[in-house]
């Protein structure tokens, strides 16, 4: 289930959801950008109480890293762990075209995906929409479990988007970025950048249906990404 919705297609209203999530994907690269959820907040929400399933795919050519559920090369699958997410939005009509908003998240992996096991995010949301235009920014927070009573991070993950709405999609591009720990960055080769071409389909009542094409900016990043997002809202 998820909570997330896209371009004023969802209910906007302040809600609680928790999301067991998994995706079907090959390996990806070691990296600190989420390889499972490659998403930007938009700031929306379903109503309370609305039921919705969100299906990630996400493919890269080349790499290894953990994700929530792998189709590894050989056929098999392995579970990667689950999160637990919930998200709060401003209620419509709070500022005309501006809406904010707050995610959080509690994840657990198996040791054999990350060591670290336990994380969190807390993401928080800015996002604007008219007739014609999307804009939104999130600025992820990651913390990671280092010891039994220590957390480590908060590591800075920005992300945006800006998108044009033209006879029934949204078109436009993502922005996705690891930075390093708060206040002492990573040099910038080994930060990762991403910038993703994007198209939406916002006419298909309930259902969300996104896919995009990411490249690498720098040489800590992924050089291509091909992703998908299906997702469904019962409540509409």
């Amino acid at each position: 289930m998820s909570g997330s919705g896209h371009h004023g297609r969802r209910l906007r209203s302040p809600r609680a959801t928790a999301a067991l999530a998994f995706a079907l994907l090959i390996p990806l690269r070691a990296a600190a950008l989420d390889p499972f959820e490659i998403q930007v907040y938009d700031g929306t929400a379903n109503a309370a109480g609305v039921a919705g399933l969100e299906l990630h795919l996400n493919y890269v050519p080349k790499g290894l890293a953990y994700v929530q559920g792998a189709l590894l090369p050989d056929g098999t699958f392995g579970y990667a762990g689950v999160k637990l997410r919930s998200k709060f939005v401003t209620p419509p009509g709070w500022r005309e075209h501006l809406r904010l908003g707050v995610n959080l998240e509690v994840s657990h992996l198996p040791s054999s995906f990350d060591p670290s096991r336990w994380g969190a995010e807390v993401r928080p949301i800015v996002a604007w929409e008219d007739d014609r235009f999307i804009l939104a920014v999130n600025g992820n927070l990651g913390f990671a479990l280092a010891g039994p009573d220590a957390w480590e991070g908060p590591e800075l993950e920005p992300c945006a988007m800006a998108k044009v709405k033209v006879a029934g999609f949204a078109i436009g591009l993502e922005y996705y970025a690891s930075l390093g720990s708060l206040g002492s960055f990573l040099p910038l080769a080994q930060q990762e950048h991403d910038q993703f071409e994007t198209i939406d389909v916002l006419s298909l009542r309930g259902v969300e249906l996104d896919a995009a094409v990411g490249e690498g900016l720098t040489s800590a990043s992924n050089p291509l990404v091909v992703k998908i997002i299906l997702g469904y809202s019962f409540g509409r």
